[in-house]
């Protein structure tokens, strides 16, 4: 084993976390001085995935913004609403815009040096950490780490569901998709294999992403994902021919494991970090918001690991957790109950953990008592 020259920050993973860090430092103009390492298994060359996030102001990724919508549907048996969600907007961010832009941004910092291989190890050393990269030990006075290495052991209430989703980019023949609406949830779709929907985002009427989700203890066979994207396609876009012009596929945890914000000069960001919604699986806003507090306290010499969120949102997450484990209620029900009884501002923002404790007790008040006392109380 080698050793390489110390850097000041090492940043492991250039997925959304460790780009979205290594930007806002970049932005900040506060970091010229430092030495900074990025490390990655693989360039990133293709639009391997979408992010979809809302807010109300401009974020650091506004320019590369792909589509925003300011309307969006919600269905599921019996309910249909057109939201609107203003002052926020729902936005949609390609995978690849986003790779080229923080690319772009990097490349123009002659202090950022970026390599490509396996991490194999990370661990902390005297007043710092070290990782190895294809052999060769790296060390930094802080790394920040978006590697999610295994599956963590789980403790008692604690639960690990998937979110797994495929996606098809679709080119209809005749204009079905009203750009200006997008679909938040449809639940309109089978519930056999547990909690179900579909989203589009259309870009214009005859093209949009059309996105089969579930949330489910295990992933479904290759070709059931397919036939859900059919069957939707056939059944609610008119019967209109289309061609798949690109395809996505995903897996996110939605777990209440609290994962350690660091281990000594070791930062864990992104999913590893603990910035994924263990309710619903959103991670965008958490890891920008995640990032800035970072920035913020290296700026003030603090040591970076920088708590965000309240601990009754992780509360919160649990109950419901508990409840799609347990299966006692259906996930449909549960948010059709918070759309249909709630202004979307409201759902939005206790989505996000900005919500004030009046919006929370409105929103508990507007689902069904008994199983979420019963739930609350098994996860106190």
């Amino acid at each position: 084993m080698t050793t390489s020259k110390k850097y000041d920050y090492i940043i492991a993973g250039a997925g959304c976390a460790g780009l979205s860090l290594l930007v806002q430092m970049i932005q900040s103009g506060q970091f010229n001085d430092k030495r900074i390492l990025l490390v990655d298994k693989a360039e990133k060359k293709s639009n391997d995935r979408t992010w979809c996030f809302w807010e109300t102001d401009p974020g650091p990724f506004e320019s590369i913004v792909y589509h925003h919508w300011e309307k969006t549907w919600f269905h599921d048996q019996g309910f249909s609403k057109l939201l609107s969600l203003r002052p926020y907007q729902y936005k949609l961010i390609r995978g690849i815009d986003f790779y080229e832009f923080c690319f772009s941004v990097i490349r123009r910092q002659s202090n950022v040096d970026t390599r490509f291989g396996n991490v194999e190890q990370l661990e902390n050393y005297n007043d710092g950490a070290f990782l190895v990269l294809n052999g060769e030990k790296l060390y930094a006075k802080y790394i920040f780490n978006s590697i999610l290495f295994e599956k963590p052991v789980l403790k008692k209430r604690q639960y690990w569901l998937l979110q797994h989703f495929k996606g098809w980019t679709v080119e209809t023949e005749q204009p079905v998709f009203n750009p200006s609406e997008a679909t938040l949830m449809d639940f309109r779709t089978g519930q056999q294999h547990g909690t179900t929907f579909v989203y589009i985002m259309p870009f214009s009427p005859t093209r949009a992403l059309v996105e089969y989700t579930l949330f489910t203890n295990d992933l479904l066979v290759p070709s059931d994902y397919d036939e859900g994207l059919k069957g939707y396609m056939k059944q609610y876009l008119n019967g209109s021919s289309y061609k798949v012009e690109e395809e996505e596929f995903g897996i996110i945890p939605m777990t209440n494991y609290k994962f350690p914000a660091s281990n000594g000069n070791i930062i864990n960001i992104g999913t590893a970090g603990g910035q994924t919604k263990a309710s619903s699986g959103y991670t965008f806003r958490f890891i920008q918001k995640h990032s800035a507090a970072i920035v913020d306290q290296l700026l003030k010499n603090n040591h970076p690991s920088a708590a965000t969120g309240a601990g009754r949102f992780h509360f919160y997450d649990s109950t419901l957790l508990h409840i799609l484990h347990h299966n006692k209620l259906a996930g449909h029900s549960i948010f059709t109950r918070l759309f249909q009884k709630n202004k979307p501002q409201q759902v939005l923002r206790f989505l996000d953990n900005e919500s004030s404790l009046k919006d929370e007790l409105k929103i508990i008040s507007s689902l069904p008592t008994l199983p979420f006392l019963k739930a609350a109380l098994k996860q106190l």
